[in-house]
Parts: structure tokens; C-alpha cells; sequence
């Protein structure tokens, strides 16, 4: 089949790619300078959707810089997500489509957007809304091997356009996942909540720690495996380890845009705020304890792990950059230790270190020998090192495994 794909930045472009993979071919533009051996990268958004018979839409739905949640944001105003780009785009790709083609729209919006603010603008060609569920460092897999693919059409009809898109990615997806047909509501609804509920997950998890550091007695990694393995009738065992709190370029935004849909409907409460103050809390027990260690024994402080998660270069939404601001609020300064963010430092002497990184934890539901944790930097002698993992073993320096105090 004849697929466009406008926006080839960090998640379009590994998306494209698999799609060309498959046998499709698969025109690219982006207003970046991008370049792909597998998808003809072109110079218009005209020349994109010529003679292609699907038109994926991968734009940025922004928030405000200061909204990425590397600092305290539970004490901001609500915002919805910037749709700038992504009208701008649609505007563009409708002028020069026509009703035998369909522009498929992946950005996430809050729900009642498509509606409200997208579908007016198409007036030339066909709609569908459907939002990937995929991770930064795992793109390409994700995309690949979905938890279930959503499409969204005006009244949830599962024949025509939606029956399209998954008979196009039966072609291109290597498992089995559920397809989900249901309105551009509900969908736009699916997918963040999804992943809000994931930062919601984070946050219980995390308060377990919390409560195991300060009650004592309490491994939180016993309490955790028992509620991930309660599948009957309350969880499932992903995000149910303790340890960093949630971060990225979207679970932090969303909870944020959701306090703005839960002030614009009048709900009466707001479930998010609670979510980002716990996060943001949490980062500071944590950030204090590296302080009154680093106090006692009067050593530096350094994060292992800048990025927002390991085999990343990205540091929006940085829990690790949370935690830093935290540390230097009390008045201490933090050096971070990541290759991936150029930041190549390496401790001269004995010092205080947060472990922010595990690869094996992070990425286990991808079950590949590739994702072993691995350390950035020698880690001095008599050094006091803080896991919240609780998975690093040393000889030659005091470990904290942080959440257990059996």
C-alpha cells in the first residue's frame, strides 16, 4: 500500500520504517532534516500524501517547557495540550488530499478534541484517530508488538475505514493484540488514560516505598510482587516495582492536561493533582535522604542516569532532574553521571550515589538478554550507594536498597 508519514522524528520515523519493512511503500516528510535507506523522504507535505492511500499524522501536541515534570509542576495551572502543529498540518494535508484517501491521526489529544478542534478542518478526505501506546527505547518493538491497537471513527463503526487500518497493520504488527473500534472520544480517552493510569500505578508503588523507609520492617518488594501477582481482581505486574518515579515526555504532561479537562467539565475533584504531588513528594524523601547522607559523611552527591530512562538520550520529564532540583533546593549540588545526555563525569572520591538507572527493570516486559543493568562509571571505594531498584551488590561500598528496611 501507498502510506505517508508526516512528522519522522523519534517515534514516526522507527514507525515508518517497520511499515516499509513490510513491503509498503512509505513517503516521509518532517519540517526537521531527516534521512531513512527505507522511507523516501520528501520536501513537501503535497509530495507526501500524492497517491498515498493512508496518511499517518505523527506531530507534537506540546505543553509549556516548564510542564515536562524534570521540575514541581502540582503547583501550576492546568493547561490542555498545544494543538498549533497538529491543525496546522491537518490544514495542509487536506488541501491536497481527496475522499478515496484517509488521514490517520496518532498525536494525543485530550478527549473531545477530534471532535471540537480537528474534524472541521477536514473537508476533503476521511478521519480515523489512532493513538500508539509505544515508549521512547523501545519504539521500533512497541509499534511492533502492541497491548491493543485503537481506532477511532465518528460513531465507533468497526466496517469500513476502521476495518482498513486493521487489515493494513495485520500486515505489519508480529503479535496479536486486540483491535478496539470505538468513537474519536472514546479513544482519545483510551489512550490517556492509559497512561495516566501507568503514573497512578507508579505512585501507589512508590507509596509503598515510602511507607517501608519510614515504618521499617518492610521489604516494599514483597508488599509490590503480591499486589502485581492480585490479578483476579485489582493489578497486573508491570510498573508495579518500586523505584523512580514516572517520567517522560508523556505520562507527567497528561496528568497535567487532565487537571485542565477535570476544571473545564466541573468534576468537582481532581485525581491528578494528587497523582503529580505524590510523585513530586516522593522525589523529595528522596532527594532528602541523599542530602543527610551526603551531610554525615561529608561527601558529593551524584545521580547515575540523567535521562528519563535508560538507553535514552532524552531528559523530558527526568525524574532523575526532579530529584536534583529537590537536593538543590535544600542547598546541595548534584553532578549527573549519563554517557547518552554527555554527561561523561566520573567520581574522583568516596561519595553519596543515586542508582536512577535500571535497564532490567524498565524494559522487562520486552523479555530480551540485551536490557542487563550496567553502570556508567566506577563507583569509588567506600562510596554510599542509594538503589531504589534494589538490585545493585557491592563489596566495597554500603548499599542502601532503598524501600527495604528489614
Amino acid at each position: 500500500m501507498n502510506i505517508a508519514f508526516i512528522g519522522c522524528g523519534k517515534l514516526g520515523m522507527p514507525c515508518a520504517e517497520e511499515m516499509a519493512k513490510k513491503g509498503h511503500s512509505v513517503k516521509g516528510y518532517d519540517v526537521a532534516p531527516v534521512s531513512s535507506e527505507l522511507v523516501n523522504i520528501v520536501d513537501t507535505i503535497e509530495q507526501a500524501v500524492e497517491f498515498s492511500k493512508i496518511v499517518f499524522v505523527a506531530v507534537p501536541t506540546p505543553h509549556d517547557p516548564s510542564y515536562d515534570g524534570r521540575g514541581p509542576t502540582a503547583h501550576l495551572e492546568p493547561k490542555d495540550f498545544n494543538y498549533d502543529i497538529v491543525k496546522k498540518v491537518l490544514h495542509e494535508c487536506n488541501e491536497h488530499m481527496h475522499n478515496a484517501q484517509m488521514i490517520v491521526l496518532i498525536s494525543t489529544v485530550l478527549p473531545g478534541t477530534v471532535r471540537r478542534e480537528f474534524v472541521p478542518l477536514i473537508t476533503n478526505t476521511r478521519f480515523a484517530y489512532n493513538p500508539y501506546l509505544i515508549a521512547m527505547g523501545s519504539v521500533a518493538w512497541d509499534f511492533l508488538n502492541p497491548e491493543m491497537v485503537m481506532v477511532g471513527t465518528e460513531d465507533g463503526t468497526t466496517t469500513g475505514d476502521a476495518q482498513l487500518l486493521v487489515d493494513f497493520y495485520k500486515t505489519v504488527i508480529e503479535n496479536d493484540p486486540r483491535y478496539v473500534v470505538g468513537t474519536w472520544d472514546e479513544c482519545e480517552c483510551i489512550k490517556v488514560f492509559y497512561n495516566t493510569f501507568i503514573s497512578t500505578k507508579i505512585g501507589l508503588a512508590n507509596m509503598i516505598q515510602d511507607v517501608a523507609v519510614k515504618q521499617g520492617n518492610i521489604n516494599v518488594d514483597v508488599v509490590t510482587q503480591a499486589l502485581a501477582e492480585s490479578t483476579k481482581r485489582i493489578m497486573g505486574p508491570q510498573y508495579m516495582t518500586a523505584g523512580m518515579g514516572d517520567g517522560g515526555a508523556c505520562h507527567p504532561r497528561d496528568n497535567i492536561a487532565l487537571r485542565y479537562m477535570a476544571e473545564q467539565l466541573d468534576l468537582g475533584y481532581d485525581l491528578f493533582d494528587a497523582i503529580m504531588n505524590a510523585r513530586e513528594k516522593q522525589a523529595q524523601n528522596i532527594a532528602k535522604l541523599l542530602v543527610e547522607l551526603a551531610d554525615e559523611n561529608a561527601m558529593e552527591i551524584y545521580i547515575h542516569g540523567k535521562a528519563y530512562k535508560p538507553g535514552v538520550e532524552y531528559v523530558d520529564g527526568s525524574y532523575s532532574l526532579l530529584i536534583g532540583h529537590y537536593v538543590e533546593e535544600i542547598g546541595k549540588s548534584v553532578t549527573y553521571i549519563d554517557p547518552l545526555t554527555g554527561d561523561d563525569n566520573q567520581p574522583k572520591q568516596s561519595c553519596v550515589m543515586l542508582l536512577a538507572h535500571s535497564a532490567s527493570t524498565t524494559y522487562k516486559y520486552m523479555h530480551q538478554d540485551s536490557n542487563k543493568d550496567s553502570l556508567y562509571c566506577t563507583i569509588p571505594m567506600n562510596s554510599i550507594v542509594v538503589d531504589p531498584w534494589r538490585k545493585f551488590h557491592s563489596e566495597a561500598s554500603k548499599v542502601i536498597h532503598y524501600g527495604n528496611t528489614r
